[in-house]
């Protein structure tokens, strides 16, 4: 098993295919749901994710309710600014998955408020900006589950 990386809706190439890359090189797995703000073929996602995109382990979902029905039994969290709880206070486990929303507004109220005691964040000064980028977020929360995990068959 591994981690499950979910973007809900991701409208910037670059940052998917960096996250894609980031999840080759971590042994995750990649869920999409759509829709997606550029095709899969763009150029843009492949020059972010070079030579690593063809070993990327990729899911798609035209809805959030596709991807949660399949995957019933999996531990679910929910990065948002909006989160209470720090991400390193999760207790991340093989085969979690992550959420992470829009670059441009985050996760929708609906999922945020139907899972409140599983939204984590990631500590920030408070400035006139919103957030950090999204592929650096999911960075720092994909390596924190990883240290929980020992890294698993990472060198």
């Amino acid at each position: 098993m591994s981690l499950n990386i979910v973007l809900f809706e991701p409208e910037i190439p670059q940052n998917t295919g960096n996250i894609g890359r980031t999840c080759v090189l971590t042994g995750s797995k990649l869920h999409l749901i759509k829709p997606l703000g550029f095709s899969l073929d763009e150029k843009h996602l492949r020059r972010a994710g070079m030579d690593y995109w063809k070993y990327l382990d990729l899911s798609l979902y035209d809805s959030y309710k596709e991807l949660r029905e399949k995957y019933k039994d999996n531990a679910f969290y929910f990065s948002t600014t909006h989160g209470k709880n720090y991400y390193h206070h999760a207790k991340f486990k093989d085969g979690d998955f992550i959420v992470f929303g829009r670059e441009s507004c985050g996760l929708p109220d609906e999922i945020r408020n139907n899972n409140l005691e599983r939204c984590i964040r990631v500590p920030m000064i408070k400035t006139s900006t919103r957030s950090l980028n999204l592929s650096n977020t999911v960075a720092i929360v994909v390596y924190e589950a990883l240290r929980q995990l020992n890294f698993p068959n990472m060198k």
